[in-house]
């Protein structure tokens, strides 16, 4: 099964796109974006992006290269960019990004973004993210709304799956995920949101319009489902720079309560677990080796089936590379990712990373964790913004039960 992850079918867009801005697009998954981040002290080359490639190359090009006064305080612009990509789920795409970013007083970078595409499986996909800073950057206030008709494939529950036996559900789906965090300590934040998942026009069916290896698990796999309730988060962020960390520790922690009060099918408690730790190495270099531990739990009830912890449905679609998109599914799903980062070139143009993962989730009839299955990959980093040290990221990744894929970011994939 090979996945191609919003493959571009023009670098030269990419490129031209990225070098008036783009790199602000990955602003809006972290809750820090200080793009101002201190180098690792030691005498480098002079460095280089894309945009002071282009400008050598083609001089007469009105190609304003990047400077740190882009990113000053007060700073306001907004980004219109078209997409187009394929990928497994959704075939060919096409899509149009609008966003702003900016920042007060004091503050970390904050990001505006709306992104509406149509694919050629007839989904049409509209989302709007938001990460704005108050001055001094005492509160934090994010949300995650999304609007969507999304036929998909599911391959069933736990990790005794086969990409051969594929069920397609068709459905619409609604989410309105909203957070107010307040500082508590230094670099520490806590406070209270409400999230909301709706799904409608459920349909589950494959070719003899059997759906045995699911209809076990009735909850959510046709007509609607409803997941509604507060969230309780605690954030701990000292990174400098969230699109491209230099050294640092973030920290997530949510708990959400899902209540029929609220509107939900059912009441059930989940928890979402999250850290990532970044460490120079060698100790004197600016190469990096990153870690990622990402942990979905159910910890009472049962969640509707659309709303299962899964591979591909973090907030920025990175579990899992290596796997397409709901390629494992259970109540509870563990994983952990390591990525060593390193430069290929002394003025830092290209780079490269070296990756493995692994993932599991829990049996529909045990409830216990019974495999785990791991993924390695290899990429290539192109240096898109120099300031904000915003790369294009190539990944190919391997999956052990023979999965494999194309992926790319902007910015890095945690």
């Amino acid at each position: 099964m090979k996945l191609i992850s919003r493959l571009y079918v023009s670098f030269l867009l990419v490129s031209v796109l990225a070098i008036n801005g783009l790199a602000a697009n990955r602003l809006l998954t972290d809750t820090t974006a200080i793009l101002t981040d201190k180098p690792v002290i030691r005498q480098t080359p002079r460095q280089q992006d894309i945009a002071d490639l282009v400008s050598r190359w083609f001089p007469r090009l009105p190609i304003t290269p990047h400077d740190s006064s882009s990113l000053q305080e007060g700073k306001r612009f907004v980004l219109v960019i078209p997409q187009i990509g394929y990928t497994l789920q959704t075939r060919a795409l096409a899509a149009v990004l609008v966003n702003t970013p900016f920042r007060m007083a004091n503050a970390n970078m904050s990001s505006i973004t709306g992104q509406l595409s149509y694919t050629q499986n007839n989904q049409i996909i509209f989302n709007t993210n938001s990460s704005i800073w108050s001055p001094d950057n005492r509160y934090l206030w994010t949300n995650d709304w999304r609007l969507m008709h999304y036929p998909q494939a599911t391959y069933g529950l736990g990790m005794y799956t086969s990409t051969d036996r594929v069920i397609n559900m068709d459905y619409a789906y609604f989410r309105f995920y909203q957070s107010l965090l307040r500082r508590i300590a230094p670099n520490l934040y806590g406070g209270l949101g409400y999230h909301l998942d709706l799904h409608w026009n459920i349909d589950s069916y494959n070719s003899r319009r059997e759906v045995t290896r699911i209809s076990r698990y009735s909850n959510g796999i046709e007509g609607r489902s409803v997941s509604s309730g507060p969230i309780v988060q605690v954030v701990y962020d000292n990174r400098k720079n969230a699109i491209n960390p230099s050294g640092g520790l973030y920290v997530n922690a949510a708990f959400r309560a899902n209540i029929s009060a609220l509107g939900s099918d059912n009441t059930y408690q989940s928890a979402l677990i999250e850290a990532r730790k970044y460490v120079h190495l060698p100790g004197k270099s600016d190469n990096i080796l990153a870690f990622w531990s990402y942990n979905a739990l159910t910890l009472s009830g049962d969640p509707p089936f659309l709303d299962l912890p899964s591979t591909g449905w973090d907030n920025t679609g990175n579990v899992g590379r290596g796997f397409i998109q709901g390629r494992f599914r259970g109540k509870n799903l563990l994983y952990a990712e390591t990525e060593y980062r390193f430069h290929l070139t002394a003025d830092r143009l290209l780079g490269g990373v070296v990756f493995a993962n692994a993932q599991t989730v829990t049996e529909q009839t045990s409830g216990k964790f019974e495999k785990v299955v791991p993924a390695i990959g290899t990429g290539l980093r192109i240096k898109m913004n120099k300031v904000s040290r915003t790369n294009l990221s190539i990944d190919y990744g391997f999956g052990f039960d023979g999965s494999k894929g194309l992926f790319f970011n902007l910015g890095e994939v945690f």
